[in-house]
This record gives C-alpha cells, structure tokens and sequence, in this order.
C-alpha cells in the first residue's frame, strides 16, 4: 500500500499489484473502495498482469478533507499516481462513477492509454440532457446529498441492494453496504458533478479501443448509457452482460474473462 500526497493536503490511498504484463488501473465506483476490485486484481495478476487501485478523495482509506472533491480531482490523482507508478502504459477501468473519472484520466494521461474499460459506467452522461435521453434527471442527482442528511443508514441500505444485484446474499449486500457507510460527509459533492457531466466530445476523441461493459439489469445506471459509450467511441465495444450495476461482484468469473480477453488483444 502507499500514498499520494495532494496539492490540497489530503493523502490518497492505492495500491500497486506489480507484474510484468500491462498494468490495469481499477477505479471504484462512489462511494466504494479499491476492495471491491479484489476478484479483477486476482486475475489480471495470475494471467501476468500489474493493476493499480485507487481509493477516491473521501472513500476507502483516502482522506476526507479535500478541498476540490470534483471528478476531475479525483481524475488528476489517478494521473499522479500511474505517473508515481512508472507506469508508462495502462490500461484504465472506471466502474460506475468511475467510468467519469476514468474518462477525464484517459485525457490527462495521453499516449500512456494503451485501452479503456467502462464498467456500467458513468459516461459519457449520466443524466439526460440535448441529445441524450437515457439515465435519470439532473435534480434527481443533485438532491441525494439531502437524502443522505435525512437517513444515511436508510439510503445506503437500499443503494447498496441496488448495487449488489438481484438475489444477492446478505453477506453481499453487508459488504456493499458498509463501504457505502464508510464515505466521508463530502462525497456527494462528488456525485453532484454527474448533473452536469458531459463527455461526449472528450469519449469520441480517444483513438484507443473502448470496452463498454453494461448490465442489463441495472438499476443505478441506465443499462442504455453502456450503449451510447460505445457508439460514441471511435473504437468502442459493447458487451452486456446479465447483471445489475456490479457485474465483477455479481459475476466475477463472466466479468474477469471479459477484461482479460480485452487487455490480451491491447498487448504488443
């Protein structure tokens, strides 16, 4: 484990799982922690491969107080923190919220993106808006803060049921459930920046394969924005799979099959 000390005083968290094929960066969805990446981490380093997990500003082992909680704050850790890794080629992976992130990353980082995945990702929109019909509406977004404020074990509760998939195990939606219970206060600054994000044009401007992962039951994420990333993509890659919103918890083996095949073809 280490740190990355940030221009603002807060410390980020990440872990560097070193091997000699290409590295997977791992980027939690909100709320979360780099732990729920356990089961992709296995397996990218039995097939060979490195991977780098990042705890968030306000999640997992991360500080809490940080000046600037926006996406792209936590996208110029992730830069920062490939950069401390010598990694001078990645692959990126951004689950949910994630997927913004690792979107805004992809453009700090330039040439060193060999790939993309977006797992249920947030992007290149996750709210309608001109153009772009699917998700949920911008106040939606905006007014979780507040239904934190007034039940934050309530809501957690039944966001982590939604995230862990149908006919997940108590022992599953627990899990889920006390990551979401461990966020610092000012994580949902985080999460208002989805309102109003918009990475049409930046997602269309890669010229490096795109592997949009949707699930097909997916409750938090409209499945239909896995859909439009791909399209959107120069070099994008649709693949659905029949989960919820967590496809490496509710499906490891189906999901850890699909990046591996994917990064297996970015090597060279």
């Amino acid at each position: 484990m280490a740190y990355l000390d940030t221009d603002d005083g807060g410390r980020i968290y990440y872990e560097h799982h070193r091997a000699p094929g290409l590295p997977v960066v791992l980027i939690h969805g909100w709320g979360m922690s780099g732990d729920y990446w356990a089961s992709a981490v296995e397996a990218l380093l039995a097939e060979g491969h490195g991977a780098i997990v990042v705890d968030h500003r306000g999640c997992g082992r991360s500080d809490r107080d940080f000046g600037d909680m926006s996406i792209g704050a936590i996208a110029g850790d992730v830069a920062a923190i490939v950069e401390r890794c010598g990694a001078s080629r990645v692959v990126l992976n951004g689950w949910s919220l994630g997927g913004a992130v690792a979107v805004a990353a992809a453009d700090l980082l330039g040439e060193r993106v060999a790939g993309l995945i977006l797992t249920c990702g947030a992007s290149p929109r996750y709210v309608q808006g001109d153009g772009f019909p699917h998700g949920g509406l911008p106040e939606d977004v905006l007014g979780i803060g507040a239904a934190i404020t007034a039940d934050r074990p309530g809501f957690f509760r039944a966001l982590a049921e939604g995230a862990s998939g149908d006919g997940a195990s108590e022992a599953m939606i627990g899990w889920v459930e006390r990551g979401f219970l461990a966020t610092g206060p000012r994580a949902s600054d985080t999460l208002a920046g989805l309102a109003t994000l918009d990475q049409r044009a930046l997602l269309a401007s890669f010229d490096f394969p795109v592997l949009s992962i949707g699930g097909a039951k997916d409750s938090i994420a409209d499945p239909a924005i896995a859909g439009f990333a791909a399209n959107c993509a120069a070099q994008g890659t649709l693949l659905t799979l029949d989960t919820g919103h967590s496809p490496q918890l509710e499906n490891p083996s189906a999901y850890n099959q699909a990046i591996l095949a994917f990064v297996r073809k970015l090597v060279r």
